[in-house]
């Protein structure tokens, strides 16, 4: 009973425990008590573990008071270097932040609040995921904002990966470390290709409309008489006046509202497709036109605007059995 006890409370149970929950992302505020912080020496730490090892066994041989007294200042140093090693992870409080959509193949950076409630700063604070890891400190009873970089390799929901937290401070002998899994999750958008936006098409009669090209409907100047112009749009008068070939030139009125459709895009596979109407619909937006889309299952109607923008992109990179 007392063995049973001990291996509940023990360090190495709690890793197992917390391993045999496969990871599940935790809601709210995550606390990291003691059980929750591990820690184990370093690299470093083991090697001036057997230089201590080498001291004293000289200091026996030889019988050097000096030597005890250097062996001993050394390992108490090392002994005391636990704690605050320990403690300078301990008590920290893990809440999720804001993380912004991205497209994929570029890094996404979820915003972990890290809360200090104790009255000493915590100095040196590692935190590490998919990418580069980040060194933080934390003020006495602040809060900080940790941006952690991920990855990305597809549309769709990416959730937040295991978060290691890690101190080696003070001394770089022993690491202490705990993890946590915020449930956070970002928005990736399917990476666009490099087709041009397709030809606005000329309509009569649209209200809100923008000159563009050659065209019959409105009279837009002169120009030279090329091979193949009508005849009926030569300006014989100017011919008359100037005795110079010219042509009339006429502009034609063109929608400034496209609704991009699915099935326009036969010819692509299904990532192909998204990937072509992301294009169109950022290269439709910088432009200034009002668009919309329609793909299996949803349709978004005509309208502008940012906000506009980031329904059609999350409509397109949540479309298919990864935006469930």
């Amino acid at each position: 009973m007392n063995v049973d006890r001990v291996l509940r409370y023990s360090q190495i149970y709690n890793l197992w425990k917390w391993s045999a929950r496969r990871n599940q992302p935790e809601e709210g505020r995550i606390f990291l008590s003691q059980r929750r912080v591990y820690i184990l020496p370093t690299r470093n730490g083991l090697v001036f573990a057997m230089a201590l090892l080498l001291m004293l066994a000289g200091s026996i041989n030889y019988n050097l008071s000096l030597g005890y007294l250097l062996t001993f200042l050394l390992g108490g140093m090392a002994v005391v270097s636990i704690l605050h090693t320990f403690r300078n992870l301990a008590h920290l409080t893990v809440s999720a932040g804001r993380v912004d959509p991205v497209f994929a193949g570029d890094v996404a950076y979820f915003a972990l609040n890290v809360d200090n409630a104790r009255g000493e700063p915590r100095r040196s604070i590692r935190v590490l995921c998919d990418a580069e890891p980040v060194t933080t400190g934390l003020p006495a009873a602040n809060t900080a904002s940790v941006r952690v970089p991920v990855r990305t390799e597809r549309r769709g929901w990416l959730a937040l990966p295991r978060v290691t937290l890690e101190s080696v401070y003070p001394l770089g002998l022993f690491r202490a470390w705990s993890y946590v899994q915020p449930a956070m999750r970002a928005v990736v958008y399917a990476q666009p290709d490099s087709a041009p936006l397709p030809p606005l098409l000329a309509q009569n009669d649209t209200g809100d409309a923008a000159s563009a090209g050659m065209g019959s409907d409105d009279f837009g100047g002169l120009r030279a008489y090329q091979q193949g112009d009508s005849p009926r749009h030569v300006a014989w008068k100017a011919v008359a006046t100037y005795d110079l070939l010219l042509t009339k030139s006429f502009t034609g009125r063109t929608s400034r509202e496209l609704l991009f459709e699915w099935d326009d895009l036969d010819e692509l596979g299904t990532e192909a497709r998204l990937s072509r109407l992301t294009r169109y619909v950022l290269l439709a937006h910088r432009a200034g036109l009002r668009y919309g889309i329609r793909i299996p299952g949803r349709e978004i109607p005509v309208r502008g605007g940012e906000d506009h923008l980031g329904h059609c992109l999350e409509a397109l990179a949540l479309y298919g059995d990864r935006g469930k």
